[in-house]
């Protein structure tokens, strides 16, 4: 191997690190925020209850459909024997949305629930990142195995938690913008049809900014990886002490 030849292998690894770091994220990514399926599950409902009402202005035929094709996609996921949360997550939003609106009578309440949630949520990500406790972190954190090893551990990946929570604070922030005033002025169906088409495009946004600070954050520190070397390392501990401990008592007797 010459002089020459060493940079370009260890460039070629580093490479190589950073392509399986930047893959370790985006597999981390779907599973915590559903991916593609997840991003239909999420969207379908409120698109068959627009669709309806758009069509007959009858809420409770609307409520209803929205309602049966959020059941429908929990009942899939249980045949399949796959995860459930982004489906039941739907399934709860739709409810309290179906149940809002029936209370009130007006049809844009089915969407208000799923709107106030969007604003908390907001909130939650600027509040914790401002409390040194990034919310994107607490989600993510065993998603990559690191639990809140970052918080004290790896400042750099705590720093990109806090952009990344930052990302979607202000997005969602800048989408309840839009949103509430539509809400006091739109009709049911304009309202609709701007959340349906507010549904995805943010959610990427935020997604890929997150993707971008991680790709370029440390690496995550694997807390049950250290946690079974520990428990390893106190097992061949244990296990010395035990041999010497019988070696030392076969000398005895031997004596």
């Amino acid at each position: 191997m010459t002089s020459l030849d060493k940079p370009t292998e260890d460039t070629q690894t580093a490479n190589a690190r950073a392509e399986d770091a930047r893959a370790v994220t985006e597999a981390a990514l779907f599973e915590a925020f559903g991916g593609v399926r997840g991003m239909v599950e999420t969207v379908l409902p409120g698109l068959l209850f627009v669709t309806i009402f758009t069509i007959n202005k009858d809420l409770h035929w609307s409520a209803i459909a929205a309602l049966a094709v959020s059941v429908v996609l929990v009942v899939v996921r249980l045949a399949m024997k796959d995860t459930v949360k982004h489906a039941f997550s739907g399934v709860f939003g739709v409810a309290f949305g179906v149940v809002f609106a029936m209370m009130t009578g007006n049809a844009k309440d089915f969407y208000l629930p799923g709107m106030l949630y969007t604003l908390g949520l907001a909130l939650a990500y600027i509040v914790t990142t401002l409390c040194g406790v990034p919310l994107i972190g607490l989600i993510l954190g065993p998603v990559f195995k690191e639990n809140l090893s970052w918080r004290s551990r790896n400042p750099g990946r705590k720093k990109a938690y806090a952009k990344a929570s930052w990302a979607w604070g202000l997005i969602l922030l800048a989408k309840c913008a839009i949103l509430f005033p539509l809400y006091w002025w739109a009709n049911t169906a304009q309202l609709g049809w701007v959340l349906v088409a507010l549904k995805i495009p943010p959610f990427l946004l935020a997604v890929w900014l997150t993707w971008v600070f991680l790709a370029k954050a440390p690496a995550p520190i694997d807390v049950f990886a250290e946690m079974e070397a520990a428990e390893k390392a106190e097992e061949e501990r244990k296990a010395a002490l035990a041999a010497e401990s019988g070696e030392a008592s076969g000398g005895r007797h031997r004596k």
